[in-house]
């Protein structure tokens, strides 16, 4: 099978008062290029998180979300800074001596002072919230591998429907350039005896003109690769895998075999079949684009 680099995946995962959301969206790019936006104090395991999504994805641009809630009622908890309560104790008698003034420090106004009580959440152990994030972002990624899938499909079809079209129209040019060569020689021929009446034709510099005429319009190297490169595509598109690097390249070699095709041409007929192939490779290899 082959996947589309365009998808998309969405998970909840509501476990120990927690849910985590995972959504996941790609595009078309050369590499693998992962973006997570993600809460702060899930930033520790984006090394995790990108080595998880590489189990799943090997190119495309890669957008991910994930967004995360604590229900835990008891998540919440009161710190008691001693030292810095001893501190302030401490610099209280200190302006009480140097001022004389009455020690009038309760606990209810020293415990108002900053930083003295502070109000901190629990949090739950790494493991845990990694057992849980990890559940929420193979859930997204697996939805997100079918879509790329089911569009990877589609594409399979749609390039094996232009590759056979491709074929009709090497068929057509392959079919067509030996014919070129007669009928070169039949105006030739006419030329001559329209010039020089009825006078014999040198068969031998006939022959030789001919010979130059077929050496320069010639194809059928380039149509013997040009089959070998759609029938390679055809076949690369059935066995599946990564293969879009791969396809690229060949679609680039199909237009260079085009290219040479419609510059030997010298016939309006293949010049319009090779334009009308260039087209067509083209296309290709705009779908080619969006296959990981």
């Amino acid at each position: 099978m082959i996947k589309s680099m365009t998808g998309f995946g969405r998970c909840e995962v509501a476990e120990s008062n927690r849910k985590f959301t995972v959504e996941m969206k790609s595009v078309n790019h050369r590499y693998l290029d992962i973006s997570i936006k993600m809460p702060k104090k899930l930033n520790f395991f984006e090394a995790a998180i990108r080595a998880e999504l590489k189990n799943y994805i090997s190119r495309g641009k890669v957008d991910l979300f994930i967004s995360y809630e604590d229900y835990t009622e008891n998540n919440v908890g009161i710190h008691y800074n001693r030292e810095l309560a001893a501190e302030y104790m401490k610099y209280l008698r200190q302006m009480q001596e140097d001022f004389g003034l009455e020690d009038d420090v309760r606990v209810s106004v020293l415990s108002r002072y900053p930083e003295v009580l502070t109000m901190e959440e629990a949090d739950a152990s790494q493991e845990e919230l990694w057992k849980e994030l990890q559940k929420a972002i193979r859930g997204a990624a697996e939805g997100f591998v079918q879509t790329r899938i089911a569009e990877g499909e589609h594409l399979r079809d749609d390039l094996i429907d232009k590759l056979d079209g491709m074929l009709k129209l090497v068929d057509f040019i392959a079919e067509r350039s030996p014919r070129i060569v007669q009928e070169y020689r039949q105006k030739l021929e006419d030329k001559v005896k329209d010039l020089l009446g009825d006078v014999q034709v040198d068969e031998n510099r006939l022959l030789t003109e001919v010979t130059i005429f077929a050496d320069k319009v010639c194809v059928d190297e380039e149509l013997v690769r040009l089959r070998s490169h759609i029938e390679t595509t055809k076949t690369t598109l059935l066995e599946g895998g990564s293969i879009g690097r791969k396809l690229d390249f060949i679609a680039q070699e199909m237009n260079r075999e085009a290219n040479t095709t419609l510059s030997k041409s010298n016939d309006l007929e293949i010049s319009n079949c090779a334009i009308e192939l260039k087209t067509e490779i083209e296309k290709v290899r705009e779908q080619i684009q969006n296959i990981e």
